[in-house]
């Protein structure tokens, strides 16, 4: 599994896209109730977290589903604690999420400025 993360606006798709010759038709958009695993590529990751407190859950009881994606996660962190309680735990949520997915991950992937950065 590959796992992209960064900051909102920061190309990830894109990156995807390019990198990995992803169509329309391979990506999944966590905006829909439930994850349709069957996608190469999952994005988005952080908004299934914001409307699933089990997400965590989620993916550890679907391993094999996902264990050839591509996912694509927004960073959250920034250094920034946001003062609404239910941020809070959306960001500590999505966070234990990407550090579950990324000791899984074959590679780990930042992207910034729409530039890589190899993590693993």
């Amino acid at each position: 599994m590959i796992l992209i993360i960064g900051g909102a606006y920061q190309g990830k798709l894109d990156y995807a896209r390019q990198r990995f010759g992803l169509n329309d038709g391979e990506i999944f958009s966590c905006r829909e109730s439930a994850i349709d695993f069957s996608k190469r590529c999952i994005y988005g990751i952080e908004e299934y977290v914001w409307s699933h407190a089990d997400a965590l859950e989620t993916f550890r009881e679907h391993r094999a589903d996902w264990e050839n994606s591509i996912l694509i996660c927004r960073d959250l962190s920034g250094g920034v604690v946001p003062m609404e309680k239910a941020n809070r735990d959306w960001q500590k949520s999505t966070g234990r999420l990407c550090q579950y997915l990324a000791g899984e991950a074959d590679q780990v992937i930042r992207i910034f400025c729409g530039l890589e950065q190899r993590l693993k």
